[in-house]
This record gives C-alpha cells, sequence and structure tokens, in this order.
C-alpha cells in the first residue's frame, strides 16, 4: 500500500468465538472475541487474547465481555470498542500525514435479522469503518475453501462456528437453500461442563470444558486414532476439595451426542429443500465442513455415514470464512454482487 493510498482496507471474520482481521491477503489478527472492561466506567483494559487470560479470574471492578452470542452482537457497546481494539492491532505505518479511511467488510450469518444485521454495521461505523460492507458468511466459506461459486453447480457448505452453524447451498453466485442455526461449538462446550458436574461432581469453567473438547473432543465413540484420555483438575462441587478426573474420547462423544444430532437434523432440512438437479451435484461433489467444529474427530465420517454423501473438511477450516472475506474484499469488482451495503 503507497504512501499516498487514501483507503486501508481490511476484511473481518466476527466470531462468536474468535475474530479474525484479513489485511493484504494475510491473517494479521487472530484473537478471541473478548474484551475487559473497568465496570464503573465502560474503559476497555483488554482486547482478544490478554482480555481472554482474564475470563473467569476477574476482581471487583473489572468485566469481561463476549460480545457476540449466537453469532450476533449481544452487546453494542462492548462490540464497537472491541472492534475499534482489534482494527488497531493492525498496525498503522507511522509518519503518515493522515489516517486512512478505512474499508471494512464483515462477514454476518446468513439467518441474520435486519436489527442484528445494523448492529454489526453501526459497531463498524463505530469503531472507525468509513465503508462497511457486509458477506453472508457460508458464501464467504465457500469462496475461502477455494469454491467456484459463480459454476451454474450445487455446493453445499457447512460451516460450524462457535454461535452458529450455518447450512448453504450454494450456485450461480447465490444461496439456493439455506438453514442457520444457533447450535454450535459453544453448545458442545455447555454440553461438556453440563456432563462433569452432572457425572463427576466436577465444577468446570468454559475455558475448561473448551480444552476438554480439544483434547478428547469426538463425534464417534469409535475412533481409528484415538487421543490419550485427558486429565482435569477442579473442585468438587459439594465439597469444594480439589479433584482429579480423566476423561476419555467415548465419554465426549456420549454427552455432545444429542448437539451432534441436532446439527444433523439441520443439515437434512436443507438437503430436503435443495433442488434435485443441485441434490445430484452435492453427492457428486460432497458437502464442504469449515469453521472450528470441522476439526471435531470423527464428525466428517459420522455425517458421511448419516447421509451417504462424502463430507470433506476444508483445509484450515478455522480460517476458511476469513480467508473468503478477504478474496471478496481483493476481488470487490468481481464479487460486488455478494457484498451488501446496507
Amino acid at each position: 500500500m503507497g504512501f499516498f493510498s487514501f483507503t486501508q482496507e481490511i476484511a473481518m471474520d466476527l466470531g462468536t468465538a474468535n475474530s479474525i482481521i484479513i489485511h493484504n491477503n494475510k491473517i494479521v489478527v487472530d484473537q478471541p472475541s473478548v474484551v475487559a472492561l473497568e465496570t464503573k466506567n465502560d474503559k476497555v483494559l483488554a482486547v482478544g487474547e490478554t482480555a481472554h487470560q482474564m475470563e473467569g479470574k476477574e476482581p471487583p471492578g473489572i468485566r469481561t465481555v463476549r460480545p457476540l452470542r449466537d453469532g450476533v452482537i449481544a452487546d453494542f457497546t462492548a462490540a464497537e470498542q472491541m472492534i475499534r481494539g482489534l482494527v488497531k492491532m493492525v498496525g498503522k505505518k507511522k509518519h503518515r500525514w493522515f489516517d486512512p479511511a478505512l474499508r471494512m467488510v464483515v462477514c454476518i450469518p446468513s439467518g441474520s435479522t435486519e436489527v442484528e444485521i445494523r448492529a454489526v454495521k453501526e459497531s463498524s461505523e463505530h469503531a472507525g469503518g468509513r465503508y462497511v460492507y457486509l458477506i453472508y458468511e457460508p458464501m464467504a466459506a465457500a469462496l475461502g475453501i477455494g469454491l467456484d461459486i459463480e459454476a451454474p453447480q450445487g455446493n453445499m457448505i457447512v460451516d460450524i462456528g462457535g454461535g452458529t452453524t450455518e447450512i448453504a447451498v450454494i450456485s450461480l453466485g447465490g444461496i439456493v437453500s439455506n438453514k442457520s442455526i444457533r447450535i454450535a461449538g459453544n453448545e458442545l462446550t455447555s454440553d461438556i461442563q453440563a456432563h462433569m458436574s452432572r457425572e463427576h461432581n466436577l465444577k468446570v469453567g468454559a475455558t475448561m470444558a473448551e480444552k476438554i473438547k480439544i483434547n478428547v473432543g469426538s463425534a464417534l465413540t469409535e475412533l481409528e486414532n484415538p487421543p490419550e484420555d485427558f486429565i482435569v483438575h477442579g473442585p468438587n462441587k459439594v465439597t469444594a476439595l480439589p479433584m482429579e478426573v480423566s476423561v476419555s474420547y467415548q465419554e465426549i462423544a456420549h454427552c455432545i451426542d444429542k448437539t451432534i444430532s441436532k446439527m444433523e437434523a439441520a443439515v437434512l432440512e436443507a438437503l430436503e429443500t435443495t433442488p434435485p438437479e443441485l441434490y445430484a451435484d452435492i453427492v457428486k461433489n460432497g458437502i464442504y465442513l469449515a469453521g472450528g467444529g470441522a476439526l471435531l474427530r470423527g464428525l466428517d465420517k459420522r455425517f458421511t455415514e448419516k447421509f451417504g454423501i462424502q463430507f470433506h473438511v476444508a483445509d484450515d477450516p478455522l480460517h476458511a470464512v476469513a480467508r473468503g472475506t478477504g478474496v471478496a474484499l481483493k476481488n470487490y469488482n468481481r464479487f460486488s454482487f455478494l457484498i451488501k451495503n446496507y
């Protein structure tokens, strides 16, 4: 970007769990979607990883906020402050005579209401975006995976994020059928928390439940390469004395089974509303899994067996949506029909 360029462009995947910013085709920010504020005056103390480390450990006077819930903004002020803090991390060039106007493309869940869409746009504008454009997440995921979204053939994306699971059939540059459910990675984490409390009388915070999910999370009770059992330390919820519990992947597979079944039901609904010609394409091409949820052990195999259609895990599924948002921004003229300026 030249010294006299007036516009700085960034693409942002504003996620429930993590937020990613792409600038000049590179991921420059990849941070948890958390902001730490002073309780009395909402002054920002930390954003991203530093704020995440404070979660569950705050003294009175400090609160940590996850401004997005189920993929949409739940706390407008905190969201604006978080976006502002993340944008600052991009790192502005020194010795500039003026601040550039900021052009942002932000992705949103395909099931967002007009009110939710406006909240994202306004938060981004208040955080310094001069020109703010929005793109639907499944479309961004398809671009990030490298699919030819303009081709006259059907491709199906299942994007499992932190707050929402987005399922969409894409053809000729448009979303033909889609289903957006507010059941995703966070729900799996909650299942694990509830299970540890119910079965082991062990009090587990969201951060520890997330660690359990990453270490021994599985969609199947039989895995070819099973992970080792994970040791969890915490207080007994009755006696408050320290406990140590060994957790296996089979145990976690049982406790998250119901939530995964809900995801399967949503995929089935999206398939039911798909036109027959596109359905045939999907059976031939397979279905693409993106988002952090795609990393759950055995999920692609379980879905493949359930539907009789091959499921492919995208390369680097965590960043597929962000990369696609970056592709849309870089090729703005070509993909302007995907990007909405509400």
